[in-house]
């Protein structure tokens, strides 16, 4: 049952969570996620500890940054699209990239494992509310970023002249951050 609500990606462990919406004239009604769901799915527990919303203006651009956690993630408001980096050296499909488009129609929420980077940027003229529960406590130490831009990744964002922070700016491209896997 849960393989209905819960599909698996080209990238192992990245995973796509789609519950039904039940609209009416008053509005909609969505389960976003069944824990028990994602852990048979994934065959290990999952247990959040923190919450955390970032808004974004429209034309910004945030990422691609890995922590050290595993995160469900689930688009409110807003149309943005998502890319996702496998920057797991162990893994087979290391540098690999896929990408999502959320919007109005298309609200389902993203699990992301430990070592898979993840971007957004907001399209449309309204702010993007970005809801992700993660499984461990933030403290900065353990985060790392590759360039939106990097060419090895040729991600096409599908907007021009993006808001970017300088922290984003500047970040290293995958080669220089793993020069092994691209000898």
């Amino acid at each position: 049952m849960s393989d209905q609500f819960v599909k698996k990606t080209s990238i192992p462990g990245l995973l796509v969570l789609e519950r039904p919406f039940f609209s009416d004239e008053r509005g909609f009604f969505h389960e976003v996620f069944h824990l028990d769901e994602l852990e048979e799915v994934l065959g290990q527990p999952f247990k959040p500890l923190q919450w955390n919303h970032s808004r974004s203006k429209p034309r910004v651009l945030r990422g691609l940054h890995a922590e050290n956690w595993n995160k469900l993630i689930y688009p409110v408001t807003g149309e943005v699209f998502v890319a996702v980096v496998d920057i797991r050296t162990d893994s087979e499909t290391f540098g690999k990239m896929e990408t999502f488009h959320f919007d109005e129609d298309n609200r389902a929420a993203l699990f992301l494992p430990q070592g898979l980077a993840n971007s957004f940027c907001v399209l449309g003229e309204e702010d993007a509310n970005y809801l992700y529960l993660v499984d461990k406590y933030y403290d900065g130490s353990d985060t790392r970023a590759i360039a939106f831009d990097d060419p090895d990744l040729n991600i096409q964002w599908p907007i021009d002249d993006p808001i970017i922070s300088d922290r984003d700016r500047f970040n290293p491209r995958i080669r220089d951050l793993f020069p092994e896997k691209y000898k």
